[in-house]
């Protein structure tokens, strides 16, 4: 046995004849994103705080959009958050966050995501996304996710971000 079949049996995928695509992928269909996330403000009991003032904190949003239909999908997606605060910076935070798609028609899409974050934080974040460019491979978009987070021993806080990026 050669070290190539052993590759193709251990990983299951045998070589198949791959030609070009001649139609337009329709449901289900996959589509992975990277994205800049930046928060603008959160309000909690203790009130409200800017990002961009004392410290500036910043989210680099990975993602895979599986969709059933046009209309309805599932999304996974992790955030490295990385703070930087009097000259320092480091990763302050990595956010699990799952969630279901719905399709609103002219590029408009809404996301119910629940949050789960390696702080003890957790909570729900609705995000409202604007595809914004469509190219034939890929596709540039904005966001606007609300974060609504609980626990830690910290009062309950929302904020607003703002997000942009890539799908392909």
């Amino acid at each position: 046995m050669s070290v190539q079949f052993l590759f193709w049996l251990l990983i299951g995928i045998w070589p198949i004849d791959v030609s070009a695509q001649t139609t337009v992928p329709t449901p289900p269909r996959m589509a992975g994103y990277l994205g800049i996330l930046h928060p603008l403000v959160t309000i909690d009991g203790n009130g409200s705080e800017t990002n961009f003032s004392d410290y500036y904190v910043v989210g680099f949003p990975i993602g895979l959009n599986l969709w059933k239909t046009d209309r309805v999908g599932f999304s996974a997606e992790i955030v490295p958050i990385i703070r930087a605060e009097n000259h320092v910076s480091r990763v302050s935070n990595v956010l699990f966050h799952p969630g279901i798609l719905l399709g609103l028609g002219n590029g408009f899409t809404f996301a119910g995501r629940l949050a789960f974050e390696t702080n003890g934080r957790y909570g729900v974040t609705p995000v409202f996304n604007k595809v914004v460019k469509r190219n034939k491979d890929s596709s540039y978009f904005v966001a606007i996710p609300i974060p609504v987070r609980f626990g830690n021993d910290r009062s309950a806080s929302a904020a607003v971000g703002f997000q942009f990026g890539i799908a392909f």
